[in-house]
């Protein structure tokens, strides 16, 4: 019988986490004083926030985590210390740009939201009508309405993508992965026309919901293909070689072992492709045009949804029609965190995540 004992880590394990006194006192200089400089000149000068941030403060920063590095591990600490101020000072600036976007939406949309916003159309609605009449219930229903049938079609279709590419030897695996790749960056808008010309420039069909749907459908099937291949590769192969020794089937072993495993990964795929398409604008402008009212049948008659709304409203150029334009905006934002959330309790109340738990 053999026991196992715990080993102590070794002292030099971890020696990043070792800072000296000098280093310590060179970091602080290095934070403080820029910080300084650049407020005296601010305050001193009156010149604009950013002149003062990207002339003074970021060079002298740059110039201090040089001096830093170079105090606490010699001349190749150097480029070390200016690679790790710049990560940090580009990190913070998008930090705070994204905060600064996120603010401005939530500030400016809320002036526009009441209970009636979310459930009322713009059938007797005017540019120049207040807030107190009008909404955008009917694009919350056309948005839901076209991204599910997108979700409905891509989801599926780029799942057995990913299960053709990780799962079987096929020759095409290749060319369908540089498809993906080539698909990723297709402009929004050429997807829009393709579909227009297809079907509605032909007279095939009039403008409508599940057109919208098949002009975002090349928008979505990348990210999902791509992240879902991503979480098959990701699931061990000794779980899947463990039920083929014990006597499965191939397809039983992929069905009942590795898709279950990769189910969180999925549902991820899912989101990050529901987000990817659930703004665009340019497609639904060439292919279900907009309406005021509410229209529940996909397959005919104009459709809104929030990116046409929010569209029409900001062209117009009325204060109240901006208004309405930015409330948009700001259900757009809360629709997609309410799906993201749902979404995450679904993939946390399946039977695999609460044995995973236990």
């Amino acid at each position: 019988m053999s026991f196992v004992t715990a080993v102590e880590r070794p002292k030099n394990a971890a020696p990043w986490s070792k800072i000296s006194a000098g280093l310590r006192i060179a970091m602080i200089a290095g934070s403080v004083i820029p910080l300084a400089i650049a407020s005296l000149v601010f305050f001193a000068t009156g010149w604009d926030f950013m002149v003062v941030l990207l002339l003074v403060f970021l060079p002298l920063q740059i110039v201090g985590g040089g001096f830093a590095g170079f105090v606490g591990y010699g001349r190749r600490g150097i480029l070390d210390g200016l690679l790790v101020v710049v990560t940090l000072f580009l990190s913070f600036f998008v930090l705070v740009l994204l905060i600064s976007v996120l603010w401005s939406v939530i500030q400016a949309g809320s002036q526009a939201l009441s209970p009636h916003f979310f459930y009322q159309n713009n059938r007797y609605v005017a540019p120049t009508s207040d807030l107190s009449f009008g909404g955008v219930g009917h694009s919350i229903l056309g948005t839901l309405m076209i991204v599910g049938l997108t979700t409905v079609i891509t989801v599926p279709l780029g799942v057995l993508t990913a299960v053709y590419i990780t799962e079987t030897q096929g020759k095409s695996r290749g060319f369908i992965r540089t498809l993906l790749q080539a698909m990723s960056g297709l402009p929004s808008v050429v997807s829009g026309l393709f579909i227009y010309a297809a079907l509605i420039a032909s007279g095939y069909s009039q403008f409508a919901g599940y057109a919208g749907s098949l002009a975002l459908v090349p928008l979505m099937l990348p990210t999902v293909a791509r992240v879902a291949e991503e979480s098959l590769r990701l699931v061990p192969k000794e779980l899947r070689n463990g039920a083929l020794a014990l006597g499965a089937p191939s397809y039983k072993a992929f069905l009942m072992v590795t898709l279950p495993a990769a189910r969180s990964g999925i549902i991820t795929a899912m989101l990050l492709g529901i987000a990817r398409v659930i703004g665009e604008t340019a497609p639904l402008l060439l292919t279900t045009f907009n309406a005021n009212e509410t229209n529940l049948n996909i397959f005919a008659g104009g459709m809104s949804s929030l990116p046409t709304y929010l569209y029409q409203n900001v062209n117009l150029g009325y204060d109240y029609a901006v208004d309405r334009a930015w409330g948009a905006a700001l259900v757009i934002m809360i629709l997609v965190g309410v799906i993201f959330a749902a979404a995450r309790l679904a993939s946390n109340s399946t039977p695999s995540a609460k044995k995973g738990k236990k």
